[in-house]
C-alpha cells in the first residue's frame, strides 16, 4: 500500500492572508510559500506528525474553527517568550506524561494554534 510521506501544506482562509502570513513568519518562524523559484520554501525539521480527527462537539478547539494547527518546538519556554514579546498571551499551557508539554495561542484573526514540545526519548 502507498502512504503519504507527511504534510506537504495548511492552508486555510485569512480576512488579510498578508497580515497572517507576515505574522506566522515574524513570531513563530514560518516562512511563506514561494511565489518564485528563487525564494525558499518553509522546511519543517522532522520528527512526529500526529493526524487526529476530533468529535465535533470538541472543546479542545474553538467550535467554530475546523482545524488547528499543532507546531512541533524545541524548547516551549522560549518559544513561550518569543511569543510573549509579540504581545501574545498563551493559554492552556499543560504537560501529558510520556507526550510532552503544550501551549495554546491565537493568531491575529483569533484562530487557537497549538504549540507542542515532544517528550524526551
Amino acid at each position: 500500500m502507498e502512504k503519504v510521506k507527511g504534510v506537504g501544506g495548511v492552508f486555510f482562509r485569512a480576512t488579510n492572508p498578508a497580515a497572517m502570513t507576515a505574522w506566522y513568519r515574524d513570531v513563530l518562524g514560518v516562512d511563506p510559500a514561494p511565489t518564485d523559484m528563487e525564494t525558499p520554501p518553509w522546511i519543517a525539521e522532522g520528527g512526529v506528525t500526529v493526524f487526529a480527527p476530533f468529535s465535533a462537539d470538541t472543546d479542545y478547539f474553538p467550535s467554530e474553527q475546523q482545524v488547528m494547527v499543532n507546531f512541533r518546538v524545541d524548547d516551549l519556554d522560549a518559544m513561550l517568550a518569543q511569543v510573549r514579546a509579540a504581545g501574545v498571551e498563551p493559554f492552556n499551557e499543560t504537560t501529558l506524561e510520556g507526550i510532552g508539554r503544550f501551549a495554546h495561542i491565537h493568531d491575529p484573526e483569533g484562530n487557537a494554534v497549538e504549540l507542542w514540545e515532544p517528550a524526551a526519548g
